[in-house]
């Protein structure tokens, strides 16, 4: 904090700044996975079919849409979805079957103020809880702060959504607070809980996240040794 010629508080300086680059429509590679520019042709049939099982459909309760009754209605939401440049969507492929299995998108694209979110992730049940599944926020998080230089990159969800929140908690997002009677989706009040991760808490959450994505921290059964949390100290 800095003060003024009035003697008033003020925002420390940002030297330099510029308005930051909007992300590429290119894929991001990792050692588990595949992050890479929605596709309805190339991805539809597969994410269809890894969705489905999904029996009961609890992965769509906090998302916009409910889940589509066949593949012909589900590639048509998605034919609409690639052509977006807000939300951009992009698909999660699996490095060893070469299939996708999940869709996440970078959206509320804030360029001037260097202010990014994550969002509309659905995992299918194969892709959670695995190395890929988190490997794939890492991905996606190193285009924002490594690749773009963005200075704030966020996470929201429906408060009532605990696994989303302990997974934004789980990759080092800070907890900011909930925005009551945010919206109404599907007829129904949504309270909004936001987190975050800014420039400066990067490198600390990276440097964990590329210790416990390291092949060397699982065993033969592919358990792993040391948790992200410890690793973040």
């Amino acid at each position: 904090m800095r003060i003024n010629h009035l003697g008033q508080p003020i925002g420390d300086a940002v030297p330099g700044w510029m308005a930051r680059p909007r992300p590429p429509r290119t894929a991001m590679i990792g050692q588990y996975c595949r992050v890479e520019p929605l596709d309805a042709e190339r991805h539809a049939a597969e994410l269809f079919t890894a969705l489905r099982d999904d029996s009961d459909g609890r992965n769509w309760t906090y998302l916009p849409v409910e889940p589509f009754p066949d593949l012909p209605s589900y590639q048509a939401w998605l034919s609409e979805l690639a052509l977006k440049d807000d939300p951009l969507f992009h698909a999660i492929v699996d490095a060893e079957t070469d299939e996708a299995e999940g869709v996440a998108a970078l959206m509320r694209i804030d360029p001037a103020n260097g202010v990014i979110e994550v969002g509309h992730i659905n995992y299918a049940p194969r892709l959670q809880a695995t190395t890929a599944a988190t490997e794939a926020m890492f991905l996606l998080m190193r285009r924002a702060f490594d690749e773009l230089g963005y200075r704030r990159y966020e996470w929201k969800c429906d408060s009532l959504n605990e696994p989303s929140c302990r997974a934004a908690e789980r990759l080092g997002f800070t907890f900011e607070g909930t925005f009551r009677q945010a919206s109404v989706v599907k007829g129904r009040n949504r309270d909004t809980t936001w987190f975050s991760i800014i420039d400066s808490e990067w490198p600390a959450i990276r440097a964990a996240l590329e210790s416990w994505l390291a092949p060397g921290n699982f065993d033969e059964h592919g358990e792993q040794k040391r948790r992200l949390a410890d690793l973040r100290g």
